[in-house]
């Protein structure tokens, strides 16, 4: 329906209250503080052997690592796990990120195991979790971790109001977690608002809904090239630089299609984690070459770069 002018009235009033917006995909203007467009994340990296071998797979095919996030979460970890794994990340510039780990789909409740239960899954219910997942942080954090991912926006409401006041680290890296991640630029702003460092957004976002991120907001990016099968099984590394040049600053994520899911993990899962990460830092090899074919002129931040979260033991 118009609006007597032309102009459809949702149109209109997005324009009042956000600003034009151009149907021509833009490229971005922001970058990291490095003045790189994007960096390297290796998610589901669960624990130090893990780390490891990410490390090992970076060196051997020359792919640098910028980020290795986990999802079991930091309560899984032993305190000589988190230590090793801030030492391992310290020792290369590499930001460890990880999941907070009491959460719903860890609890009694019986939604979050239904067929649209992955909708709650990190969330967190009551004053009792709240109270559990601030635990599992400052436990962390006190092993030098500096990375966190975030899936229930009142917890990352709690955790900015506890960095203002000085009871947290200023230099932790929020990360907000593909459970909530958000589908458009107003969504994505809030989230950064609550105190949000980095955003997750939905694998199958195009480039067009990406620029329009960028109208609004020039907090990174974490965009899964490749996702795991309960989050769409998208293979889309081919795409980086096109990608990159849209969303800057943009971590270029790399799940895994047909893999064998591993939260919570352990022992009984070790040889899965570790082929997984093995597997995911092959496939950030191949993007890279697709970029080499590219004749867009796109820069990649180098390890320790400022803005990574880089441990601190």
């Amino acid at each position: 329906m118009s609006n007597g002018s032309g102009s459809p009235r949702g149109s209109a009033a997005l324009s009042r209250h956000l600003g034009s917006s151009s149907e021509v995909v833009r490229e971005s203007t922001a970058r990291f503080p490095d003045g790189a467009h994007f960096r390297i994340e290796i998610p589901s990296v669960e624990n130090p052997e893990a780390l490891r071998a990410v490390v090992h797979e970076g060196h051997e095919r020359k792919v640098p690592i910028h980020r290795a996030s986990q999802g079991s979460g930091a309560m899984l970890l032993s305190n000589e796990d988190l230590r090793e794994m801030a030492r391992i990340g310290a020792d290369e510039g590499i930001e460890v990120n990880l999941f907070v780990g009491p959460r719903e789909e860890y609890g009694v409740g019986g939604a979050v195991r239904s067929p649209e239960g992955l909708l709650f899954s990190g969330r967190l219910r009551g004053f009792h979790q709240l109270r559990y997942a601030i635990e599992d942080i400052e436990r962390a954090v006190d092993a030098g971790i500096r990375g966190f991912l975030i899936a229930d926006a009142g917890l990352l409401e709690i955790l900015s109001t506890m960095v203002s006041a000085g009871e947290l680290p200023a230099s932790i890296v929020w990360k907000v977690s593909a459970v909530i991640a958000p589908s458009n630029p107003v969504t994505f702003r809030q989230l950064v608002g609550l105190g949000g460092t980095t955003i997750n957004v939905p694998s199958d976002i195009t480039l067009h809904e990406l620029a329009e991120i960028r109208t609004l907001s020039d907090a990174p990016i974490d965009l899964y090239l490749e996702s795991p099968d309960a989050m769409g099984g998208v293979v889309r590394g081919h795409e980086i630089a096109e990608i990159a040049l849209v969303a800057a600053p943009l971590y270029a994520k790399f799940g895994l299609r047909n893999a064998r899911p591993v939260y919570p993990a352990g022992i009984q899962l070790s040889a899965d984690v570790l082929g997984n990460v093995r597997e995911k830092v092959r496939r950030a090899q191949l993007a890279l070459e697709w970029l080499d074919l590219s004749t867009l002129d796109l820069t990649i931040s180098k390890p320790g770069a400022e803005g990574i979260g880089v441990p601190e033991p």
